[in-house]
């Protein structure tokens, strides 16, 4: 059994984004992401299953065409190949919780 103690891993530093990758498995990956205000990750495609939990914070995800307003405590979930991002846009910092696991191939 693995403790993700999230709250001790949240650090934010100027002009870059802060990746942890807090648990990485074959069946399963968790890394945690902090956005100072004005930080952003592009949209991008991966050929995994992933959720995005704003963990603390709000900012604007994008989903496909869609472009989603979050805070704290939502999750967003996106399926495989699909362009998915998010920026810190709304004022404050933004900490997002992406959980990754691979797609079925058949």
């Amino acid at each position: 059994m693995d403790i993700l103690k999230l709250n001790e891993l949240i650090r934010f530093q100027s002009g870059k984004i802060t990746r942890e990758m807090v648990y990485d498995s074959p069946e399963m990956r968790v890394a945690l992401m902090c956005l100072d205000q004005g930080q952003s990750l592009s949209p991008h495609k991966a050929p995994l299953r992933l959720m995005m939990h704003c963990l603390q914070g709000k900012g604007t995800f994008t989903v496909g065409e869609e472009i989603i307003e979050a805070a704290a405590g939502t999750a967003i979930l996106c399926d495989p190949m699909v362009p998915h991002g998010f920026k810190a846009d709304l004022g404050e910092q933004l900490v997002v919780m992406a959980v990754v696991t691979p797609a079925d191939t058949e």
